[in-house]
């Protein structure tokens, strides 16, 4: 008898009593939101809200001195007319080319990574030099190479004139050298950056690793290629993805350095996007460009992230 009614009580479903919350949890809790809401109302108001303005604003014609009362629905003119810009198609080529960057800075920091850290005295002396640029006022370093590049009095082409090159490149004022220089100072801008991560990522290498390889008579070059290289790909995916879309961000070196100039070669997206909204007042043609840009950079990003399986070793 009583199995039986053990095996009925048994049956009978059961339901789970939620546990009350404490009057000490839900403070805890509130506290949370409540240093949280700051980051998160700033996301929104200067993440989300302007992509979400963008997108709209991207399909009128719009000038934002006038007021919303102004504002034209054109549909999908604006992404027409982009095709047709040759100022704009220049600029995202530009774009593309200063991409180059992001490879060489890496492999340039890597090397300098690696030999600081197991081959040079005074590392932090060191550390300090290199990182130095990337610290400095962006203003201060356009401005150095703007006397360094100039082409009349500045030290280079004196001394290759020195040298006995008569006629040396203009440089910043050659359409055909111009990029090429902007490229040069953000590679020397970002080098100590990308040291200092990479350096950080080799500390994190088993130091047991270089001791057995040693002993199995591996090449300090088959170490690097075989040890070094593969742990330090999350550190290198990290770098190359940030780096590819601070690429697409630069302006404040361009605007100080060229502007734009000579005849556009130097001019990049967010350059030309900021000409087209703040100096010809076309918010909603700049929209359509900022959207383009959004779409390009989220489509490169998710190339690299499909492809870092084939060769990122968490």
């Amino acid at each position: 008898m009583a199995n039986h009614i053990q095996s009925q009580t048994s049956s009978l479903p059961t339901t789970k009593v939620k546990p009350k919350r404490s009057k000490q949890q839900i403070r805890e809790d509130l506290a949370g939101y409540l240093f949280v809401s700051p980051m998160v109302i700033g996301l929104f108001i200067f993440t989300l809200f302007p992509i979400i303005a963008s997108f709209f604003l991207s399909f009128t014609d719009w000038n934002f001195v006038a007021g919303f009362s102004k504002v034209k629905f054109l549909g999908l003119d604006n992404f027409t007319k982009l095709i047709h810009d040759s100022v704009f198609l220049l600029s995202l080529k530009n774009n593309m080319i200063l991409m180059i960057v992001v490879p060489l800075t890496l492999i340039v920091s890597l090397v300098l990574a690696v030999l600081i850290d197991k081959q040079v005295y005074f590392k932090g002396f060191f550390k300090v030099i290199y990182f130095i640029p990337y610290i400095s006022s962006v203003v201060a370093v356009a401005i150095i190479f703007q006397v360094l590049f100039h082409p009349t009095y500045g030290p280079i082409n004196q001394t290759l004139m020195d040298w006995g090159f008569a006629n040396p490149p203009k440089w910043l004022a050659d359409p055909d050298y111009a990029l090429y220089c902007v490229m040069g100072l953000m590679v020397w801008i970002n080098i100590g950056y990308n040291m200092i991560i990479f350096m950080a990522g080799l500390q994190s290498i088993p130091k047991d690793l270089y001791e057995a390889a040693d002993i199995d008579g591996a090449s300090k070059w088959k170490q690097f290629y075989s040890i070094t290289v593969p742990l330090l790909s999350p550190t290198t995916f990290f770098l190359l993805v940030s780096g590819i879309i601070g690429t697409f961000k630069v302006f404040d070196v361009i605007s100080v350095l060229t502007n734009g100039g000579p005849a556009n070669s130097t001019s990049v997206v967010v350059f030309r996007l900021y000409e087209t909204a703040f100096i010809n007042l076309q918010s909603g043609y700049a929209s359509a460009m900022a959207i383009v840009l959004l779409i390009l950079v989220l489509l490169i990003t998710l190339i690299q992230w499909f492809g870092q399986r084939k060769w990122v070793n968490y």
